[in-house]
């Protein structure tokens, strides 16, 4: 668990790489320790209740953290956010940028509606995603020959599918 730097551990958030260049004396095994370490933390904060509980706890009053949260942004350059599994998290890395959003995440409220935002958000995609989905695999399938089961079902199977949403092992991949 993540837990609130003191004095002694500060510089560590001042310990940042420049245009790739690890910082000094880092071995190979460390980089990719803090690699998993950051790229964890990072995907944290797409979890609105975590970010109340960094608020509530005053880690965004700490300027040691708020530079850590800037030194951060790194995962947005694309070699590093094709780990993020979450890519809303870098969202809300942007938006705890600004002051104004630090202070106003503290208050349960807020964090309340935002959760609330992002389930109605998935719900939503989910649904306009699948018919998109539909709506191509009927287009392909226009294109090619109708198997007996698409007909009877009316379900497409996999193959009529966009290949590039089927995986390498010819499943589909949920979206």
């Amino acid at each position: 668990m993540w837990q609130r730097p003191d004095s002694s551990l500060s510089h560590r958030y001042r310990r940042t790489e420049v245009h790739g260049i690890p910082p000094p004396g880092e071995s190979e095994d460390g980089q990719r320790l803090r690699f998993q370490v950051e790229l964890e933390f990072v995907q944290c904060l797409a979890n609105p209740n975590y970010l109340l509980f960094l608020a509530q706890r005053g880690y965004f009053k700490d300027q040691a953290f708020i530079n850590y949260l800037k030194y951060l942004q790194y995962w947005k350059e694309p070699e590093y956010a094709k780990f993020l599994k979450y890519p809303m998290c870098l969202y809300f890395l942007d938006l705890l940028q600004f002051e104004n959003f630090r202070k106003e995440i503290v208050n349960g409220q807020c964090c309340k509606f935002i959760d609330d935002q992002t389930v109605l958000h998935w719900q939503h995609y989910s649904r306009k995603r699948m018919k998109l989905l539909e709506t191509g695999a009927n287009q392909q399938g226009s294109q090619t020959p109708v198997s007996q089961s698409t007909a009877a079902t009316g379900n497409p199977t996999p193959t009529t599918l966009p290949s590039s949403l089927i995986n390498g092992h010819g499943q589909i991949q949920k979206v």
